[in-house]
């Protein structure tokens, strides 16, 4: 009822079918503008593959070499007996490696998600090569759908892939995760982001940031605590071996 006027019940109903039609073909105008994959709207996880980036380093083993720039499913990753390696890392303190998480909503990486899913159907990922994971980090991530949510995965991926060639993006990119990472799925990349940053800060001769980098992580994961993404014993020796050389000022050397 409404100032005496009877509205029939299935107008409201119509009116929502309406409404519903209306936000369908604004959704369908999204995928063909290429904005929005047509699963988009209901893929919930904000995960839709992960990738698994070593450091462009000479110290990788040729196991995590290997499997660089691999591209994995979140179902593929979800297995129990899921390693994105072929064997196992050769060195005692493991390599610098890590698996990242990606939603992808822009470009390049729809791109690389569509050729993820038409491998699955032989159960093969997909491997990237080093200039296909920079394209794929320097496309328009920043207007895309999943910026958020993807912000702190590409800047740790692209300091990866640009170690060699262009250190300064890569300590920004580190310095990035180190500062902004603090989500539950972020943490365990903070350890890769330390070491490296710090190594790559020791090679440009900053041994004041480097040694305050190396006092920042202690604070961050004492010893007294344990976790899934807190540091190895090894890595904790790597880092106060670092500081005490910082300390006295004597020359580093670089992991055989």
């Amino acid at each position: 009822m409404f100032d005496g006027i009877a509205i029939p019940d299935i107008t409201f109903y119509l009116v929502a079918i309406l409404a519903l039609l209306v936000i369908w073909q604004y959704y369908q105008m999204q995928i063909m503008a290429g904005r929005i994959l047509a699963v988009d709207i209901f893929d919930r996880s904000g995960i839709r593959m992960y990738f698994f980036v070593t450091a462009d380093d000479d110290h990788i083993c040729e196991v995590c070499s290997e499997a660089n720039g691999r591209v994995f499913s979140s179902s593929q990753v979800a297995k129990r007996s899921f390693s994105p390696l072929g064997g196992k890392c050769k060195r005692t303190v493991p390599c610098a490696s890590i698996l990242v998480g990606l939603y992808g909503g822009w470009l390049e990486a729809r791109g690389v998600l569509e050729r993820l899913r038409a491998n699955l159907r032989g159960r093969k990922s997909v491997q990237l090569a080093p200039e296909e994971m920079r394209a794929m980090v320097n496309g328009q991530w920043e207007r895309s759908i999943s910026a958020d949510t993807d912000r702190i995965g590409i800047h740790i991926i692209e300091a990866m892939c640009y170690e060699k060639v262009n250190p300064d993006v890569a300590v920004a990119g580190y310095r990035f995760v180190v500062d902004q990472a603090k989500e539950i799925r972020h943490l365990m990349l903070l350890v890769p982001a330390y070491l490296r940053l710090t190594q790559l800060l020791i090679r440009a001769g900053e041994a004041a940031e480097a040694l305050e980098l190396t006092e920042r992580f202690e604070a961050r994961f004492p010893t007294n605590r344990r976790g899934p993404h807190f540091p190895s014993d090894e890595q904790r020796e790597m880092m106060r071996t670092k500081k005490t050389q910082l300390l006295k000022g004597l020359p580093l050397k670089m992991p055989a």
